[in-house]
């Protein structure tokens, strides 16, 4: 039985919602998390099918006015997911092959010797299409859906396809975003809603919010793209600093390419994008930009977890959310991130303080955010915040101990 929780103090910022007793650790811990930060989270959980955890607390803006049970906030790289199960319900119902060159659905792609680029080299990093720097002239650019469509029609890879992989931290979305827009005839922000919000019947996905729903969202507090660290990692601290930086990589035997993550994370202009206004958040930006509530980003995985179904409802077959989620083949050289994130097709691995969990998958975002499944343990977890938990490793951490105890 699923218990209400409010708790506060003085000293400790209020924790609301419901938890079940058998993961009643996990609510002094976000509590615990909430104090250090400002800001707000929200922690969402299902176990077994079963919603066990629904959570949240702290502050949702600058002002201090408390996170409410259906605040939503922008969460990042956490949007990968969302984008990549989007894709998976197309390739499901036969309309995407996996093997099949990008090409084939959107012929224009094959300029610049992307010809061979296959769905599954996009899904896994390894396309060497991450170096926005040189796609577009100004990072505003990624306001524009054509523009973004055609500057990538026109680029080169990096490297050869296939031969590393280089996390797409910017460009990921626009490529998966116009490969489902092309073999549906949507639009991907109302696909979304169809295919993924609506059937799950999920109180809080978007990636480009309509206005009527813009009053919900959480303010960025301080993290993220614009912050002042942000603007030092992605801008002038990288591009002062990226030869030593090299030097320090082969020292300590890291394999890696720190011009890539310029290339990959700075396009000009980067900080001046403000990822808390009507229009940054009102458009499609499928790697960064969505706007979500944990509840919604919970059930979503929830049914990742179950294998295709949560609650009666099926999004996807047993088989393809078994083949979306095996782990893939990786090239030994890594651009962007100089290490293996063990990825399946759009999902990275989920790392906890008992390492990795071999059969988990998910996607987690700067600033905190995250959401992962694993069907082995029927687990499904995801945490959104503003600036209140600066890490969701000890919190996914609590899950699975909690989940690994109950009877």
């Amino acid at each position: 039985m699923i218990a209400s929780v409010y708790s506060g103090s003085m000293r400790a910022p209020s924790i609301n919602g419901q938890c079940h007793p058998d993961f009643a650790a996990v609510q002094p811990l976000l509590q615990k998390q909430l104090a250090k930060n400002a800001g707000g989270a929200a922690l969402c959980v299902y176990h077994r099918g079963e919603c066990v955890v629904d959570i949240w607390g702290g502050e949702r803006d600058k002002q201090g006015n408390p996170w409410q049970e259906n605040t939503m906030a922008p969460s990042f790289s956490t949007t990968k997911g969302v984008t990549s199960t989007l894709l998976h319900v197309f390739a499901d119902r036969g309309e995407i092959d996996y093997d099949a060159p990008v090409a084939r659905y959107w012929p224009e792609f094959a300029q610049a010797g992307k010809s061979r680029i296959t769905v599954r080299q996009v899904l896994c990093h390894q396309a060497g299409l991450y170096h926005i720097r040189k796609m577009v002239d100004r990072a505003d650019r990624m306001l524009d859906w054509e523009y973004m469509v055609r500057a990538i029609e026109r680029i080169e890879p990096a490297h050869v396809p296939g031969t590393r992989a280089g996390y797409h931290a910017l460009s990921y979305g626009f490529i998966v975003g116009e490969l489902v827009q092309r073999v549906s005839g949507g639009n991907f922000s109302k696909l979304v809603q169809t295919e993924l919000a609506r059937p799950l019947e999920l109180d809080g996905l978007y990636v480009g919010a309509p206005k009527n729903q813009l009053g919900r969202a959480a303010q960025l507090m301080g993290r993220g793209p614009g912050s002042r660290l942000s603007r030092r990692l992605l801008g002038y601290w990288v591009q002062a600093n990226v030869a030593s930086a090299s030097q320090l990589m082969k020292r300590l035997g890291i394999e890696g390419d720190p011009y890539s993550f310029y290339d990959a994370l700075a396009p000009r202009g980067m900080r001046e994008i403000d990822f808390n206004t009507a229009e940054t958040l009102g458009v499609a930006i499928p790697a960064a930009n969505g706007l979500f509530t944990a509840r919604s980003l919970a059930r979503l995985y929830a049914m990742l977890a179950g294998r295709g179904e949560v609650d009666g409802v099926r999004l996807l077959g047993a088989d393809t959310v078994r083949h979306a989620t095996v782990l893939q083949t990786h090239p030994g050289k890594h651009a962007v991130i100089p290490f293996d994130l063990r990825w399946r097709l759009g999902y990275h691995g989920i790392y906890t303080s008992r390492g990795f969990l071999d059969s988990a998958f998910g996607h987690f975002g700067v600033g905190g955010s995250g959401a992962w499944a694993d069907p082995d343990r029927q687990l499904a977890v995801a945490v959104i915040t503003n600036g209140g938990v600066k890490s969701p490793l000890a919190l996914s951490t609590s899950v699975v101990r909690a989940a690994a105890a109950r009877a």
